[in-house]
Parts: structure tokens; sequence; C-alpha cells
């Protein structure tokens, strides 16, 4: 059985340590223009520089995602940002049309090339096509079910390289391409700015009733009719690798710090059972209930997503844990942590370290940055320390249930 990678998403650089410290082969990420997650922080030429050294020296890969559909005024502007990545040395670019994969051959030709789901390759022949045109990778559109990737693998050159989203948001649109976005609100979707109005609550009107709403389906509550699930393969990692998909990648560019040690754990955790044809820990498959989510599904994977991927009557995130600390060192029977949300003495909480089941830790003896008692960390960023015999290693995660 090959060996897959296992792909992060980096929104900042706070992401990306946490990620590459949590099992990430490789992390995407973007630059402050040319990105799909225009919401996230994103990487500056001096912040991408940095990036690459830091994961470069951990034996780890960037892949740097200049994936909008670009118009003329971003085509003017993209060659200097393709010799900025390829001055970092980042390891690969993500695009999503002929004319941007044009000018990364030109401008950044030591670079591998990553055509983007954006692209919706669905089959073979445009597998190949891409291939033929000096593309090292594919990610494939998410619509695909599992026999089709099967299919797709064994038709494509063994080094044409293919990688499948595995948990994350969905979109509703085919390959995330949509305009539902620039008609409502103006913002375009395609690049990198969508204000997700599928996920908005939607109701009729009818012409002669102005101002009476009614929802879609017979509920007091409205509906979401667009609003897709999340998805989550995490029990399924075997049946990926048989299909013999070379990079396992997780979305979420948009998302925090946290969530990018969550699911980059449990995926690591998962990927390395099934290379060694063990048992999944029960821990693991809780783990994505641990962050901010919305309910799960397959997705298109094992059959046609119709009632089983939709959310109906609920269009919020479920959040039911939230991080109260990071870990920087234990000694003399004590753990010294930096806050990052407020924590009250005598807090029943979990501490999640990299590759390791989540241990129970009580916050005894809670004391300021100088050593002086306190009730509770009520400053950003504090320092603080309680006491724990359990020796917590740096970068460990100390989190609270809130339900």
């Amino acid at each position: 059985m090959h060996t897959p990678e296992l792909l992060a998403p980096a929104g900042d650089f706070e992401c990306l340590e946490t990620a590459l410290r949590f099992g990430a082969d490789a992390v995407y990420l973007a630059g402050q223009h040319f990105g799909m997650r225009t919401a996230s922080k994103n990487f500056s030429p001096e912040d991408l520089a940095k990036a690459v050294e830091l994961a470069h020296a951990a034996g780890k890969k960037i892949y740097v995602a200049c994936n909008i559909i670009p118009h003329p005024k971003d085509m003017k502007k993209l060659p200097a940002w393709l010799e900025e990545i390829a001055a970092a040395g980042a390891d690969a670019i993500i695009v999503s049309d002929l004319g941007t994969m044009q000018l990364a051959q030109k401008h950044a030709p030591r670079q591998d090339i990553h055509i983007s789901t954006q692209a919706g390759i669905t089959n073979a022949e445009t597998a190949r096509a891409y291939h033929e045109l000096g593309a090292t990778r594919v990610i494939l559109a998410r619509e695909l079910m599992l026999e089709e990737i099967y299919d797709i693998r064994a038709n494509t050159p063994k080094e044409l390289e293919i990688e499948c989203f595995v948990h994350g948001a969905m979109c509703v649109s085919f390959s995330g391409r949509c305009l539902l976005s620039n008609y409502l609100t103006g913002r375009d979707a395609n690049a990198g700015a969508c204000a997700q109005p599928c996920r908005w609550r939607f109701s009729l009107m009818e012409e002669t009733r102005p101002g009476q709403h009614f929802p879609v389906l017979e509920d007091e509550n409205g509906t979401h009719i667009m609003h897709a699930k999340d998805l989550c393969m995490l029990a399924h990692i075997p049946q990926l690798l048989e299909a013999g998909i070379t990079s396992l990648k997780i979305e979420g560019r948009a998302k925090s710090a946290y969530y990018a040690a969550i699911a980059t754990n449990a995926y690591r955790v998962a990927l390395d059972c099934a290379l060694q044809k063990k048992d999944l820990p029960a821990w693991v498959l809780m783990e994505p209930m641990k962050m901010s989510h919305r309910e799960y599904c397959t997705g298109f994977f094992f059959d046609r997503p119709n009632e089983t991927a939709q959310v109906y009557l609920d269009g919020g995130y479920m959040r039911r844990w939230e991080v109260i600390g990071i870990v920087e060192h234990c000694e003399h029977g004590r753990c010294f942590a930096e806050q990052r949300g407020r924590a009250f003495a005598g807090d029943k909480l979990e501490a999640l370290s990299p590759g390791k089941a989540p241990v129970a830790i009580t916050l005894d003896d809670l004391r300021g940055e100088g050593g002086e008692e306190i009730d509770a960390t009520r400053h950003a960023k504090m320092k603080f320390s309680f006491g724990c015999e359990t020796k917590l290693e740096r970068g460990t995660i100390l989190r609270r249930n809130i339900q």
C-alpha cells in the first residue's frame, strides 16, 4: 500500500505552525491576492519565505494557491507574485485555469503545478490532458464517487498525483464555481470573496401578498435549501488508500488554528492506523465533534447525496468545545501556558497533544505570570500556570467543554 500525503490548510502563520506540529506532511496556503479565501489573513512574500523555511526544516512541503478564476486585471499582477513564490522556494503552485498555468510555468518554472478542484476534473481524459500540459497533480472535483476515482487512477499515468478533499465544508455549486454571491452581494465567489448566500435562510413570497413570507418547507423556522453538510471521511481512510489517492486534503484555510490542530491530528492518527492495519481508536472518531462544525456526511464518495448531505432546518455551526490555552512548558509539577480563552480555577479540561488521546486535567492552584494566585485567566494571551503531574509537551492544546 502506498503512503499518501496528509495535506492541511493554513490561513495564517499560527495555523501553519499548528498544522505542522500536529502531523501534516504538507500545508497549502495563499498570498494576499489570487487565493480563494480572502477572509483569511494569508501570507505576505516575507511570511511565505518564512513558511517555506519552517516547513522544509521539518521535511514538509508548502503549496501556494493561485486558484481564483482571474480577470484581465489579475493577470497583469500575477507574474510578480509567481516570481515571489519561486524565490521563496515553495514546492507547488495550485492553479485553476490554463492562463495561470502557463504564467506559472514561465515565471516559476521549478515549481510543480497542481490543478485546483475549481477546474472540475471528473474523468481520466481531462486529468491526462492536464498532465500532458505539465501538471504534476490534479485535485479532483468533489462531485466524484469513490468508484469513479478508482477509474481515474487506473487510467492515468502513475506519476500523476491525485488529490482529494476528505474533510471540511462542502459547496453547493459545481466544483466551487458559483455566481450566487455575485448576484446577491456583488462579492465574487470565484475570486475568493464568497458571502456564502447558500447558507442563508430562504422563504417564498406570493406576488399578490407582498411582505408575507412562506417557508419552502412547511416549518416555522424556514429552511436552508442549498445548505450542504460538512464532509468527514475519517472513518473511511482504508477505502481512500485502496483507491490510490496520493494526497488527503483537509478544507479550511479560513478556519482557526484549533481547527487545523484537531482535524490534522485526527486524520494523522487515522492515516497511520490504516497504513499499519490497526483499528482506529474510538477517541479519534470523536475529535471532529470537538471543533466548530456542521452536521457531517460522506459527500459523494459512496452514493448520490440526496437527503443525506443537506441541512434543512439549522444553518449554524455546532460548537461544544473552546480553547482556553496553549502549553509552553512543564516543570516541577506545574504546567505553564498562554491564554486563548478565559478559564477559571477548578475548571475541568482536556489536554490534546499530537498523536495522543486527550488527557483529563483540572486547573488546580491557578497562578498568574508572577506566581500570584488568581481565580481566572482574564487577559488575552496572558501567561499562567497550574499544578499538573502530567508532563505536557509544548504546543499542547487546553480545551473546555462548554455544553
